[in-house]
């Protein structure tokens, strides 16, 4: 090979990387990534950060009312949120500006007998896109497919009445998951637990009848156990495995806690499958074994009543466990396998983890950066704004270079890469 073509190959080599690079970390397109890991694949990040934060880029406001995170899929940011009594899916431009809104269904109220969640009023789901599509759960049931470029209606069901439902206390919470060519879901009714849909239409593809329990609150989760395609979720007191094709009840296990209302996505790695709850109940590692005539037997590797998670979310970094507990309060870290308690500190909020770091949002407002290892090391911290009422439920996204933070009717958008020397 010639000098010119070793230079030649040298550019397209570097050009070909770059755009990977920057395709690859523009992509969020759903709760918690696209693989729910909620593990960003950003590189090159800052290590700290100055006493008032790293650079902020811009604030989008007039998103309504809402706990909804972000997905990014291009050059474009989708979240959801309350307006007036209608919830709105919103599109937002890579530099900021509101590219259209359009109206999912009724937005959940408190009703008398919960006066004090009257606060708790807003968008709970985070949109999901997919092919060009955007789709959305709302609060009360409605399920719509957007074209992500217009906003306008490809489809639209209303699984809270179509499935027979009762309106959850709080609120639908899940955001769908999209595979292959179909769409998954709980309405938790009396005609279907869960339903796959076909994504290109809303047909109904099958139902599961075999739970009979309230809705959960978590976003399902796929992933193979012992050579089975399963997606994994919780009910209301209840970890279950169905199989993707037709919908047959795999495997369930008890998991409730005081209050029957499970939030947190379970995580699965190595055909171990850990779920996490609050309201007194913890963590617990399952490993679901095929037996001999297909079904599955759920084996306990353990128990503990540490990160016993509200709804904050836990992230799985190098064999390690992080996220907030509830009742037994403070950032935590467990030992996968064995439940082990490695460090726990004052704090309770949501999280996310990019470039060796977790990004850890109090409830209250402040942003920490802390050091992904067993040993605790809280490296910096800044105080977000307010963007409205409300504690800062919406999970952090890092993405692209940029750290998300959704508060209320506002999205600030930061800077968190490395600068170059000039």
């Amino acid at each position: 090979m010639t000098k010119k073509q070793i230079k030649i190959f040298v550019i397209v080599y570097l050009f070909g990387s770059f755009l990977l690079w920057a395709g690859d970390n523009k992509d969020w397109p759903c709760f918690h990534g696209s693989d729910r890991k909620n593990l960003s694949r950003d590189t090159g990040l800052l290590t700290t950060w100055p006493e008032k934060g790293p650079e902020l880029l811009w604030v989008a406001g007039g998103l309504g009312q809402g706990y909804s995170s972000v997905a990014v899929a291009g050059d474009r940011i989708f979240t959801a949120g309350k307006i007036d009594k209608e919830t709105h899916v919103v599109a937002i431009s890579y530099d900021g500006d509101i590219l259209w809104q359009r109206a999912a269904g009724e937005s959940w109220q408190a009703s008398e007998r919960q006066r004090w969640a009257i606060t708790y009023a807003g968008s709970r789901a985070t949109p999901t896109i997919d092919d060009g599509t955007v789709y959305f759960l709302s609060e009360l049931g409605h399920l719509i497919a957007l074209d992500a470029e217009s906003g306008e209606q490809r489809w639209a069901l209303n699984c809270a009445d179509t499935f027979e439902a009762e309106k959850p206390e709080y609120g639908y919470s899940e955001s769908v998951l999209v595979e292959g060519d179909r769409l998954f879901c709980c309405p938790a009714g009396r005609k279907a637990y869960m339903v796959a849909l076909d994504k290109n239409t809303g047909d109904l593809l099958w139902a599961n009848t075999e739970i009979d329990d309230p809705v959960g609150n978590s976003s399902p989760v796929s992933a193979d156990i012992d050579g089975i395609r399963q997606m994994i979720s919780l009910s209301a007191s209840t970890i279950f495995a169905v199989a993707p094709k037709d919908g047959k009840l795999l495997w369930k296990y008890p998991f409730a806690n005081n209050r029957t209302n499970n939030c947190t996505d379970v995580i699965v790695y190595n055909g171990l499958v850990y779920a996490s709850t609050g309201y007194g109940k913890g963590s617990v590692l399952l490993r679901p074994e095929r037996a001999p005539e297909g079904t599955f037997k759920v084996n306990v590797v353990w128990e503990s009543e540490l990160l016993d998670n509200h709804h904050g979310g836990v992230v799985l970094v190098d064999g390690f466990l992080y996220g907030a507990g509830h009742e037994a309060k403070g950032w935590t870290c467990l030992d996968f396998l064995t439940g082990s308690k490695k460090w726990q500190t004052p704090g309770k909020g949501s999280l996310t983890y990019a470039d060796d770091h977790l990004y850890c949002l109090d409830e209250r407002g402040k942003m920490l950066l802390v050091k992904a290892d067993a040993k605790e090391s809280q490296i910096a911290q800044f105080d977000v704004p307010k963007g409205g009422s409300g504690a800062y439920w919406a999970h952090p996204v890092v993405c692209g270079g940029r750290l998300y933070i959704r508060h209320s009717d506002q999205l600030y958008v930061y800077d968190v890469r490395k600068k170059s020397a000039p």
